[in-house]
């Protein structure tokens, strides 16, 4: 599974990181998570706030900052 966190660096941003780092070591499955901080890439998938959550090139949520309980439950949900 491919994590990316669509985000150009503020507080929002970097705790949504930690959070889904978090979440993805609770994981027995390989969980792999990027950032992605160029405003032309992050435009690229579509989203005018940040953060954004992106699983498998999914935007699966933007402007929003999870728990890790809630970042466990999207992974949960788009397992392919």
């Amino acid at each position: 599974m491919e994590i990316k966190i669509l985000g150009t660096g503020c507080p929002k941003c970097i705790n949504l990181e930690k959070a889904a780092r978090t979440a993805a070591e609770s994981f027995d499955f390989e969980i792999n998570i990027g950032k992605v901080t160029a405003i032309d890439e992050i435009m690229d998938y579509g989203v005018m706030i940040t953060p954004a959550l992106v699983i498998d090139e999914k935007v699966v949520s933007a402007g929003k900052v999870h728990s890790v309980e809630q970042i466990k439950e999207i992974i949960v949900k788009n397992k392919a």
